[in-house]
């Protein structure tokens, strides 16, 4: 059972397959009515999308399924919008609409969360997080389930900001950003405390800290002000014997040993991270979910394809908690007969 082998991977028990999870594939619908016959798309009913994506999570044997509840939802109307680039393939995610939280980046300085978004009522969040964690289960009962936070510190920051705010906050005013940082890690502890009281035996904390090419801000920020929050906000899940999966978009090789360093459990990493590394360093103490590089299959040949999943495999397979995984989505606009290839290769290559 695909379920059993992604949970033998997460705990470090070396499934006689390397598992497997893929993101956005089941909403590339072209794909999935060819993996599985059921036509869906955008605009059908709730149930239907439902029904297609979950054969098709079946049919490509997905043994975890990324998860997280809390987003930029929580902060209501008080957050930067940005905008949003057309992703489905009916282009209704596209957004065009923006707006600042801060026309000042030192008014950031004085901002106060509670006072701003209110103190939480532990008990009803946890209840939301059982919820979501329970419709995993019915979604996809043969993948090990989870629920957990995308907007964990600095993708919270970039929510409530938006990037030029951020940058210059951070930039005329070192420390007193860290406060503003530490007063964002206050206020989204409360999260934090529902998600160890939770169901859930694994957790996905999400925090994009970087761009393709590695920090955004000085490494000796991260260190001062990122990853003791980190410590505080993940001390919790650690006494609640949760398995903590983080999840950074990006170049994050820099800050590797700092994020192992606060007692997650496994990374869930793009192409541009470095999983050599991981798996040379953390491959016996730590899961890892990664890392073929989505350009292969949309642009590549098959030759390419099968070359991306052999150096992925050669890294991984040789560590207990490999999961495989195109780390950074297959798209709706991915050439379908790539796809079904890569899912070839993978299969070809998989048992160990």
């Amino acid at each position: 059972m695909s379920y059993q082998k992604g949970l033998e991977a997460i705990n470090l028990k070396m499934p006689d397959t390397v598992p497997r999870t893929e993101y956005s594939a089941e909403f590339h619908w072209e794909l999935v009515k060819a993996v599985t016959g059921n036509a869906a798309g955008d605009n059908d009913s709730l149930l239907i999308r439902e029904n297609a994506k979950s054969a098709f999570v079946k049919a490509w044997d997905y043994g975890m399924y990324w998860n997280i509840l809390t987003h930029n939802h929580i902060f209501g109307d008080k957050y930067t919008k940005m905008g949003h680039a057309s992703y489905n393939e009916s282009g209704s995610d596209y957004s065009a609409e923006t707006g600042k939280l801060f026309d000042d980046p030192e008014d950031v300085y004085d901002y106060d969360m509670f006072e701003a978004y209110g103190k939480k009522d532990i008990n009803l969040l946890t209840a939301e997080y059982n919820l979501d964690y329970q419709n995993q289960l019915r979604l996809w009962p043969d993948a090990v389930p989870m629920t957990g936070i995308y907007v964990s510190c600095m993708s919270g920051l970039i929510e409530l900001l938006g990037w030029n705010i951020l940058l210059s906050a951070a930039a005329i005013d070192r420390d007193s950003f860290g406060a503003f940082v530490g007063r964002y890690c206050d206020w989204i502890f409360q999260y934090f405390e529902a998600l160890a009281n939770s169901e859930a035996k694994v957790v996905m904390i999400h925090d994009d800290i970087v761009w393709s090419n590695g920090a955004f801000l000085h490494p000796d920020f991260y260190r001062r002000y990122i990853f003791p929050n980190y410590k505080k906000l993940f001390a919790p899940l650690n006494d609640a014997k949760k398995t903590i999966l983080f999840t950074s978009d990006g170049n994050f090789t820099e800050f590797i040993d700092d994020i192992a360093g606060c007692n997650v459990n496994g990374f869930v990493l793009e192409p541009s991270t470095d999983m050599a590394y991981i798996a040379e360093k953390y491959g016996k103490t730590h899961a890892f979910v990664g890392n073929a590089d989505t350009n292969v299959l949309l642009r590549g040949r098959k030759e390419d394809i099968e070359m991306e999943v052999r150096r992925c495999m050669d890294i991984g397979k040789k560590c207990p908690g490999f999961i495989m995984a195109v780390g950074n989505h297959i798209p709706p606009n991915t050439p379908v007969d790539n796809a079904l290839y890569y899912d070839d290769i993978f299969r070809k290559y998989a048992r160990r």
